[in-house]
């Protein structure tokens, strides 16, 4: 009977995680069909689900917002936290900017299907902006990664990625 013990309590873990699971996705429904509640909802709120900062972070390029978190203990100067607020600010206005171009791109590809209103040059014209826009929010992120560093010194970046490492 101990033997099989863990294996019970894993299949009762897993039944009830995939029970919880099964029951958030049914309740929770996007108003855009093609993205689920989860997508729609970090477009929406200009929430990165993508991981669209990772070249620069990986890098030592931190996100603007991330560092203002930390901004007593990695010691930023007034002038500083100006700066790196005005681009966190910007980031934020053009991921919701892109995040509603993206979702009226999404109800456009969705029309076009269930309307049987597409055709190859159609096609290609949405999928090629849907493109188009998430490059243009990476592109964003990466500028404002970029844009942060050149504010910072190594010590505060330094400084920076091991409170990251703490938390």
């Amino acid at each position: 009977m101990l033997k099989s013990l863990p294996a019970l309590l894993f299949i009762l873990f897993y039944t009830s995680a995939s029970a919880q699971s099964s029951a958030d996705s049914t309740i929770k429904k996007s108003p855009v069909r093609t993205l689920s509640y989860e997508q729609y909802n970090a477009l929406i709120n200009g929430d990165d689900i993508y991981g669209m900062s990772l070249p620069a972070e990986l890098n030592h390029y931190p996100l603007p917002d991330k560092v203002l978190k930390f901004k007593k203990e990695v010691n930023l100067s007034p002038v500083q936290v100006t700066k790196i607020s005005a681009v966190a600010k910007e980031l934020h206005r053009k991921k919701l900017e892109m995040g509603m171009i993206i979702i009226n791109n999404e109800k456009k590809l969705d029309s076009v299907f269930r309307y049987s209103a597409v055709d190859n040059g159609a096609l290609i014209f949405y999928a090629n902006r849907y493109g188009l826009y998430q490059g243009e929010i990476r592109n964003a992120i990466l500028q404002a990664c970029l844009a942060t560093r050149s504010l910072l010194s190594q010590e505060q970046v330094n400084k920076f990625e091991a409170l990251q490492k703490r938390k």
